[in-house]
């Protein structure tokens, strides 16, 4: 995969992957590193297909579209559906096993995660779902440092969720952790 790594986060309208996906580069950025980040939503904004993408690269980035990621981040079965197939060859999924039942065969590292019932369950807001993947993808990945992530986070979420976003971060890192081993 070398230096340059294309990362698609997809889901439904309302998931926070843009915000996610705005982090993550944000992140890449802190750690010394290029990144780009594009996005495109459904024609309904919530409830529709939402996608964020973020390619990182220690070099200039010549191409600012993502063809074939190499990390996917799946939070509903539409998106799994829709691009599953675009993973590059040995890329990694990971999957919100909460919503994605079903997902298509691919070449590459599965990680079958429950992100949106762990925010709701462990932090009590669904609504950090995407921070918890957001962990559990830098974590399994290791594209950014976690205290770029962490920073990048805190600069971009309103004043007083600090500490539930915090919290939900470390959870997304446990549990990839946990699923490494």
């Amino acid at each position: 995969m070398g230096s340059n790594r294309e990362l698609r986060l997809s889901g439904t309208g309302g998931q926070g992957l843009i915000l996610a996906g705005i982090i993550i580069a944000d992140a890449a950025i802190r750690d010394g590193k290029n990144s780009i980040q594009s996005q495109s939503y459904g024609p309904e904004a919530r409830g529709g297909a939402s996608k964020a993408e973020v390619i990182i690269n220690d070099d200039e980035i010549d191409y600012p579209k993502v063809s074939h990621p190499d990390v996917l981040l799946v939070m509903s079965q539409e998106a799994s559906d829709k691009y599953a197939a675009d993973l590059e060859k040995g890329g990694i999924v990971i999957a919100d096993s909460s919503y994605v039942e079903n997902l298509p065969e691919v070449e590459g590292a599965v990680y079958n995660l429950p992100i949106s019932v762990t925010a709701r369950e462990q932090v009590g807001r669904e609504m950090v779902a995407n921070v918890v993947a957001l962990g559990a993808m830098a974590r399994i990945t290791g594209i950014v440092t976690r205290e770029a992530l962490t920073d990048a986070l805190l600069s971009r979420i309103p004043p007083g969720t600090e500490e539930l976003n915090r919290r939900a971060l470390d959870l997304g890192w446990q549990m990839a952790e946990k699923a490494l081993h």
